[in-house]
C-alpha cells in the first residue's frame, strides 16, 4: 500500500512572478483529486512539481519518491512515427497484449488507427491514445492535465465515463477547468 502525497508550504516562482506561495495540500492514496482554477494560477506548475519535472523553491513534497507515475500532458507527447498500439506498448508492462490495447481503444471509440503513424491521426485521436497509454501504464499515480480538452460533448461524456471507471481505486490528479469533469471524476476538488 502506498502513501498519500503531501505538499507542505510549496513556493515556486519564475523570475519575479510567484506562481505558488505557501501552497499545501494532501493527495489521498486511491482517490482522484481534481485541481481547478483560472489560467495562469499554477495548475500545470503544480503537476510538474509532483512529477519532479521541476523543483520547488521552498517547501516539501513527500509520498512521491517511490511511486511510479503515468501522465497525460497538455501536449500528447506521443512518438509520432510509431502507430497507436506501439505508442501504448512502449509505456505498459509486458503483460498487456495488443488485443487488450485494441479493447481499450474500442472503449474510447478509437478506430481507423491500425498501421498508421500517429502523426497522421487527428488531434482527438492522438489524445485518446495518450489517455489509454496513461491508464494502461503500470503506475501508482496518474496525472492528467486537461485530458478532455477539445472533445465534442458526446465524446467528452463517453470519455468521462471511461476515466471514471479506469481511475477507480487509483491515485490520480486531474487538472480541469470544467466543473462537470471535476464533479464526475473528483473524490476531492482543490481550487487554486
Amino acid at each position: 500500500m502506498g502513501a498519500d502525497i503531501v505538499l507542505s508550504n510549496i513556493k515556486k516562482q519564475y523570475k519575479e512572478k510567484v506562481v505558488l506561495d505557501q501552497f499545501s495540500a494532501t493527495f489521498l492514496e486511491g482517490k482522484t483529486t481534481c485541481i481547478m482554477g483560472p489560467s495562469g494560477v499554477g495548475k500545470t506548475t503544480l503537476l510538474n512539481l509532483i512529477l519532479k519535472l521541476e523543483n520547488p523553491d521552498s517547501g516539501t513534497i513527500t509520498g512521491i519518491d517511490k511511486k511510479t507515475c503515468a501522465a497525460v500532458f497538455q501536449e500528447d507527447r506521443l512518438c509520432e512515427e510509431f502507430d497507436a498500439i506501439t505508442n501504448v506498448m512502449i509505456a505498459v508492462s509486458s503483460h498487456i497484449s495488443e488485443e487488450q490495447i485494441r479493447e481499450e481503444f474500442e472503449k474510447v471509440h478509437l478506430s481507423d488507427y491500425e498501421r498508421k503513424p500517429v502523426s497522421s491521426l487527428s488531434g482527438g485521436m492522438k489524445r485518446r491514445v495518450a489517455i489509454v497509454r496513461a491508464v494502461l501504464a503500470d503506475s501508482e499515480l496518474i496525472v492528467l492535465d486537461e485530458p478532455l480538452k477539445g472533445f465534442d460533448r458526446t465524446l467528452k461524456m463517453d470519455m468521462l465515463e471511461y476515466l471514471k471507471e479506469a481511475l477507480k481505486g487509483k491515485t490520480a490528479i486531474l487538472v480541469t477547468h470544467e466543473k462537470e469533469e471535476a464533479s464526475t471524476l473528483g473524490d476531492i476538488i482543490i481550487e487554486l
